[in-house]
């Protein structure tokens, strides 16, 4: 009688949705990949999973150039193998409890295109890429459903991380694609660039081709099996700014090497509403673009930017490069050690908690696809404003979430103040719920002349003339600070307030004035303020989101703090001590959790690219508007008590010290 095989049993792992810690690694195998695997073994992935103590692995299984760092039998193996590789991850990672996701480059396949020319992405002028497969092609059907399907059964990989997606995806003019649009439209003439006629109406097109690409893979997947978990690398993240409609079973996201913190602060509010896990990848090295050699990033330095993404709510990863055999730096795991620590001591206060309602920043998805030439991807600036403003709010420790268009709808009334950076556009109906939103009580703020031209009737004011760029002075509390920068000059009617000014010199004293009103319209109001109903609608008449980002100065952060404050007076949770304090604050768990975030260093200098120092700050005050005074008031992760004083409905705490990142945690 024959043997019956036996069947290993592994620990169980945890589902995407459900981890918190990742690591990544990919070396995007090429053609100088002779003897993959030579030194991969399993105490090497032993030693990772010793070190970071993950909840997952990402490893590399295909990256850009196209060929498979695995033995594939359906797809493009690298030139060598001196053994497999993937068994080996695979058969350790499950030993071990840890899931195990692959890096596979999706849109982008260099190799599979020069073996299949006719599966390119083709340009306006008829060249095909080089690079990019067409996603009305039959690539997804040929080569990367069958490769995830080999992943899933050959394997048992829990899933798939896919880069080079829709940030590598264009508008694409192959025969296909252009067949498919005028069947979908009716429309005949086919536009070529910018500025020609139908010219958004195909890029929009070609924006629900990669959508429906997207789809098409991720049903096939989870018919095969329902467990194989996928993300789209950045799909609904900034760079896609619309509902997630689609079933990817997480958003992820690999955010800049430099200023780290500052994206991963814009990019995690960017995907905490969605309404999938998350979580957002920081590179564990540094330097500028182009450059052979990086600088592996210092414990505190990763820690911060850990910190940016756990104070909204969502998981982190790092990632790390792998040689050109599939073998890993050993020695850089002391560095993913302490910042795992790091994370774990505060996973029970940050993941998975959510928003407490204070300043909604509009993050227009309808405007940007209007506004982009590209299909996704802010590659020409427009999200300047945008992030300028979110910086100078965060700067002036204003608890901040980016909401989306389907985000706020039917749901505006749960914020105290809606604040509109410079969007030149927005649909009549949500320019309508915006209106009711403010008669009802609400209250919104348009940052630059853009949006104030959307609602001149309700602020009560007269556009004299075009938005000009032009060198004035902001004057704000008794100081002044030069902004060239785009501004409107504006005439306020009877029910409209004016806030601060702007002057055409570096002076206000009228005795010392060279301008004259016919000399660019200075001095006139930088803002105004008027009641609409139960509310307030104000508008600046400078664009000071751009300025801000590119130029930044505290008279223009005090202003805009202060309009804030005109018309949002008594926020839930004010902190003081120090302008380097980012503050989200959160629930979680039936508490109140206030996440401080120190941002102090040289993050934001392209010429420092990694640091071991960051200053600390102290003592910071954090006071809370509730009704009654809290039981309770802990500083996590150590657990120290706070005491918390009571008075006319403020209950207020002091944390004497923050090192990178606290969370004062009140028992309501």
């Amino acid at each position: 009688m024959a043997k019956k095989k036996e069947v290993k049993q592994y620990p169980p792992r945890l589902k995407r949705a459900d981890s918190f810690l990742g690591i990544h690694f990919d070396f995007h195998a090429g053609e100088d990949c002779k003897d993959v695997g030579k030194n991969v073994s399993r105490e090497m992935v032993e030693t990772i999973i010793k070190a970071a103590k993950p909840d997952y692995v990402q490893c590399d299984c295909k990256g850009h150039p196209g060929f498979s760092s695995y033995p594939t039998k359906v797809g493009n193996p690298a030139p060598g193998f001196a053994k497999d590789p993937l068994r080996i991850w695979r058969d350790v990672t499950a030993e071990n409890g840890v899931a195990l996701y692959m890096h596979y480059s999706g849109v982008w396949d260099t190799k599979a295109l020069k073996e299949h020319p006719d599966w390119a992405l083709v340009n306006e002028k008829g060249g095909k890429d080089p690079n990019n497969t067409s996603v009305f092609g039959p690539y997804v059907d040929e080569l990367l459903i069958p490769q995830f399907k080999e992943l899933s059964d050959v394997y048992g990989v829990d899933g798939v991380w896919v880069d080079g997606e829709c940030w590598a995806t264009c508008q694409d003019w192959s025969k296909r694609a252009v067949a498919a649009f005028k069947k979908e439209t009716g429309i005949t003439t086919i536009p070529k660039k910018p500025g020609d006629p139908y010219f958004f109406e195909y890029t929009e097109f070609c924006r629900r081709g990669f959508m429906r690409y997207l789809n098409h893979y991720v049903e096939e997947i989870h018919k095969h099996n329902p467990n194989f978990q996928v993300a789209s690398n950045w799909c609904y993240s900034s760079f896609t700014p619309e509902p997630a409609t689609i079933p990817v079973d997480f958003i992820s996201g690999d955010y800049p090497m430099q200023n780290s913190i500052h994206n991963a602060a814009w990019e995690a509010r960017c995907m905490a509403l969605q309404g999938k896990p998350w979580d957002l990848m920081a590179w564990s090295f540094s330097a500028k673009w182009g450059e052979r050699c990086y600088g592996t990033k210092q414990p505190v330095q990763m820690m911060q930017e850990a910190a940016a993404v756990l104070s909204v709510g969502g998981g982190f990863q790092a990632y790390f490069t792998q040689k050109r055999d599939g073998s890993i730096c050993e020695w850089q795991m002391k560095l993913m050690a302490e910042v795992a620590e790091f994370c774990r001591a505060r996973q029970k206060w940050c993941h998975h908690s959510k928003a407490i309602p204070q300043v909604a920043l509009l993050y227009s998805g309808k405007a940007f696809y209007r506004k982009s030439t590209r299909l996704y991807g802010p590659w020409g600036g427009e999200l300047v404003e945008l992030s300028g403003v979110l910086r100078n709010l965060l700067d002036s420790q204003n608890s901040v979430e980016i909401v989306m268009e389907h985000h706020l709808e039917g749901r505006m009334q749960e914020y105290p103040l809606i604040v509109i950076p410079d969007w030149e556009y927005l649909e009549s109906a949500f320019q309508k719920e915006l209106l009711d939103y403010v008669k009802k009580g609400g209250n919104l703020l348009l940052v630059g002349p853009k949006p104030a031209a959307l609602f001149t009737k309700e602020l009560g004011v007269t556009l004299v003339g075009e938005p000009t760029k032009r060198p004035q002075w902001l004057e704000f509390d008794g100081w002044l600070t030069g902004l060239d920068a785009v501004s409107q000059e504006v005439k306020l009617g009877k029910g409209a307030k004016a806030f601060g000014m702007l002057y055409g010199e570096n002076d206000s004293n009228p005795k010392a004035w060279n301008q004259r009103k016919e000399k660019g319209g200075f001095p006139q109001p930088a803002a105004s303020i008027a009641k609409l109903g139960k509310g307030k609608i104000a508008a600046t008449y400078v664009n000071l989101g751009e300025r801000y980002l590119n130029g930044r100065t505290a008279t223009s952060r005090k202003f805009l703090n202060g309009l804030v404050r005109e018309l949002f007076p008594k926020p839930f949770v004010e902190v003081t001590g120090s302008g380097y304090v980012e503050v989200m604050a959160n629930r979680i768990n039936g508490k109140i959790a206030i996440n401080l975030t120190n941002v102090a260093g040289p993050h934001a200098d392209a010429n420092v690219y990694t640091y071991d120092e960051i200053p600390a700050l102290g003592p910071i005050s954090v006071a809370l508007r509730v009704d009654k005074a809290p039981k309770k008031a802990t500083l996590q992760p150590s657990g120290k008590t706070l005491p918390v004083g009571y008075e006319n409905g403020l209950a207020v705490v002091t944390v004497p010290r923050l090192e990178i990142h606290e969370v004062v945690v009140f028992d309501e």
